[in-house]
C-alpha cells in the first residue's frame, strides 16, 4: 500500500479523515445554538472521557459548527499552573472579532472590557511592563470586570459579551480543554457566570471538555453545577462506527478491509478512536495490497503497538516518579487479581479500591496519599468515587503489566 496516500492520522487532537459515530453530539449542538441565538433557555454542555476518546477532536468540530452559525468562538487550553484571565481573554478576544458587529463604539467597550479583566491579573499598582496586553487596541473600561474577584469580574464579562451577541442576533461561545485542570477559584467563577448568563438569557455558552471526574469537580464548587450543564460522557466508538472510521477513508483511497480484518482491528483497538488512527495508519503502510486481511493486521500489531507504547503510553508514564510509578502498576495488578477472583465485579471503568492498592503494596493507605494526590494532579489517575481510583488513559493497566 503507497504509505504518501495513507488516510489515518494518529495525532493529539487531530481531527481523523472520518469523524464517526459523533452524529448524535454533532446535531445535539446544532439545536443548542438556534435556541440560544433565539433567547430559548439552554444549558451549556460539558464533554468527559478517558484519553483517547476524541474529545478534542469533538470540542474542534463543535467549535466549527458554531463558526459554521456565524458566531463568536474562542478556545482554550486549562493548565493546572495558570489562572483563567489570560488564556480567557484571549479566547474572547477572536470571538468578538468573529462577531463582526457593525457598531465600532460598543466593539471597543467590551474590548476595553476585555483587557480591564486580563490586565487584573497583575494588580491594580503594577508597572506598565507588568501587565500583560491582549493585543487590544481599545482603553481598559476602568470599573467593569476589574475588581479582582474573578467571580464578580466574568459575570460582568460575559453579561457585556451577551449583549453584544445579541444585537446581532447571534451567540458567543467559549470553548475550554482540559477543564478539569482549572483552579477552584476560576471553576466557581466560571459556574457562577454561566448561571447568570442562563437567568439573563444572553446568548453565551460555555464548552468544556476533561476527564471523566470534571463533573465532580463542578459539582464540589457549585452544588447547582449539575443542573447548569448538560453532560456528555465521550466513550470508545461502537462496532459499527470504528468499522466507518476505517473503511470511509480507505474507500475514498480505493482500498478495501476484508470482513475478518476489521474485526481484527475491533479487537485490537477496542474501538477507541486514537488506537483506530494509529493502528490504521502501521496497517496501511505494510499491507501489500487491498483488500486488507486480518494477516495483515497481524503483522503490523507489534509496530502500532511499539508506537503506542512510545507516544501515547510511554511518554505519560515517564512523568511519574518511581514511587508513583510502583503505585501505578499495583493498579494494574489490583485489577487482573480483582478480575481473576471472581469474588467483585470489575466495573466499566476499571476502577480499584485504593486500600487493595496500598495492600498490593504492603503499605497504609495513608503513606501513599501524596503518590495517590500527585499522581491525580498530574492526569493518570482519577476518582469516580470515594476510595477507587482508575487510569486516565485506556489500556494503561495491559502497557504496564507488559512493559514491567
Amino acid at each position: 500500500m503507497d504509505p504518501i496516500r495513507n488516510p489515518y492520522a494518529p495525532g493529539a487532537g487531530q481531527r481523523p479523515p472520518e469523524l464517526a459515530g459523533r452524529d448524535e453530539q454533532l446535531r445535539a449542538f446544532d439545536v443548542v445554538l438556534e435556541r440560544v441565538a433565539r433567547g430559548r433557555p439552554e444549558r451549556s454542555l460539558v464533554l468527559t472521557g478517558l484519553r483517547g476518546v476524541g474529545k478534542t477532536v469533538l470540542l474542534n468540530a463543535l467549535r466549527s459548527a458554531a463558526v459554521r452559525k456565524r458566531w463568536g468562538t474562542g478556545k482554550l487550553e486549562a493548565r493546572p499552573d495558570q489562572g483563567l484571565r489570560r488564556p480567557l481573554s484571549s479566547a474572547l478576544h477572536q470571538a468578538v472579532r468573529e462577531l463582526g458587529h457593525p457598531q465600532a463604539d460598543d466593539v471597543d467597550h467590551v474590548l476595553g472590557v476585555i483587557k480591564a479583566f486580563a490586565q487584573r491579573d497583575a494588580g491594580p499598582n503594577a508597572r506598565l511592563r507588568e501587565q500583560w496586553n491582549p493585543g487590544i487596541d481599545a482603553p481598559a473600561v476602568k470599573g467593569r470586570a476589574d475588581s479582582g474577584d474573578i467571580e464578580i469580574d466574568l459575570v460582568e464579562l460575559f453579561s457585556d459579551l451577551g449583549g453584544l451577541a445579541a444585537d446581532v442576533g447571534k451567540g458567543v461561545a467559549v470553548f475550554i480543554d482540559e477543564m478539569q485542570d482549572l483552579g477552584p477559584d476560576d471553576v466557581s467563577a466560571l459556574c457562577a457566570a454561566c448561571h447568570e448568563i442562563s437567568q439573563s438569557g444572553l446568548p453565551v455558552i460555555v464548552v468544556g471538555a476533561g476527564l471523566p471526574h470534571l463533573p465532580a469537580v463542578l459539582s464540589a464548587s457549585k452544588s447547582y453545577s449539575e443542573r447548569l450543564f448538560r453532560y456528555q460522557r465521550i466513550d470508545r466508538l461502537a462496532r459499527e462506527a470504528a468499522d466507518l472510521a476505517l473503511t470511509v477513508p480507505a474507500e475514498e483511497e480505493d482500498a478495501a478491509y476484508a470482513v475478518d480484518a476489521l474485526a481484527a482491528m475491533y479487537a485490537a483497538t477496542g474501538g477507541y478512536p486514537y488506537f483506530i488512527q494509529a493502528y490504521g495508519k502501521a496497517v496501511w503502510d505494510l499491507a501489500p495490497a487491498s483488500p486488507i486481511t486480518a494477516e495483515d493486521v497481524a503483522v503490523a500489531s507489534p509496530e502500532a503497538e511499539a508506537e503506542l507504547a512510545v507516544g501515547f503510553f510511554g511518554s505519560r508514564f515517564e512523568r511519574a516518579t518511581p514511587g508513583e510509578r510502583d503505585y501505578l502498576r499495583a493498579m494494574a495488578d489490583t485489577a487482573v487479581a480483582i478480575a481473576e477472583s471472581g469474588e467483585a465485579e470489575v466495573d466499566d471503568i476499571g476502577s480499584v479500591p485504593t486500600a487493595d492498592v496500598a495492600a498490593a503494596l504492603g503499605k497504609k493507605p495513608q503513606s501513599l496519599s501524596p503518590a495517590r494526590d500527585s499522581l491525580l494532579k498530574k492526569g493518570l489517575i482519577y476518582s469516580g468515587e470515594r476510595g477507587r481510583i482508575a487510569f486516565t488513559v485506556p489500556h494503561f493497566g495491559r502497557y504496564l503489566r507488559e512493559h514491567g
